[in-house]
């Protein structure tokens, strides 16, 4: 835990309501593109990011000082927002679609990390990208978002999605498998126009 985690879980066990104030500052954005990947939509993105943290308010106040500390905080609140976004998808009689067109949300794209974002070099690419993760299973769409767009490790990632790191690492390898053989059909045609 660094030592930024470690001052936040001290403030919360100390004063939940200032704690959680700095919480949120924290981690609004992380669990927010989180999110954002995950449901394709910035506005169920919102909705779903206002109950994660309701939620997670209502569990730290059920907890003891030292289960506060003893938190990280980052893979907690996005266990709890991968949660919530399977509840929704659980409760909804339809595949979630995006509030907002794939060119718009190309500017969203996380940027400067290792892994499949790196193809986005042009607006074209990260289109392409956007729309490819949307079409992901929820099995391999949590895993690849978690390790590719939020930075995670993969201990972090098994500890979100209550699972082995193998797992974890399986699914991800899976998952980037299956984003390739959904661009694989795009860029074949790209290059017969090409020649």
């Amino acid at each position: 835990m660094d030592d930024e985690a470690k001052q936040l879980t001290e403030l919360l066990a100390t004063d939940l309501d200032g704690g959680f104030t700095e919480l949120v500052r924290i981690h609004a954005q992380v669990v927010h593109i989180f999110l954002l990947r995950v449901t394709g939509s910035a506005a169920e993105a919102d909705d779903l990011g206002q109950d994660t943290f309701l939620r997670a308010y209502t569990a730290l106040r059920g907890y003891s000082g030292d289960r506060r500390r003893a938190l990280l905080p980052r893979a907690w609140l996005l266990t709890i927002a991968a949660n919530v976004w399977r509840n929704h998808v659980r409760t909804s009689v339809r595949r979630p679609v995006s509030a907002m067109r794939v060119e718009d949300a190309e500017d969203l794209w996380s940027d400067g990390r290792p892994g499949p974002e790196e193809r986005a070099a042009t607006a074209e690419d990260r289109g392409r990208l956007v729309e490819a993760l949307s079409q992901l299973p929820e099995i391999y769409r949590v895993p690849v978002v978690l390790r590719h767009v939020m930075g995670l490790s993969y201990g972090e990632m098994a500890q979100v999605q209550g699972c082995p790191v193998g797992t974890a690492k399986a699914q991800v390898s899976r998952g980037l498998r299956h984003l390739r053989r959904l661009l694989e059909p795009q860029e074949a045609v790209r290059k017969d126009v090409a020649m």
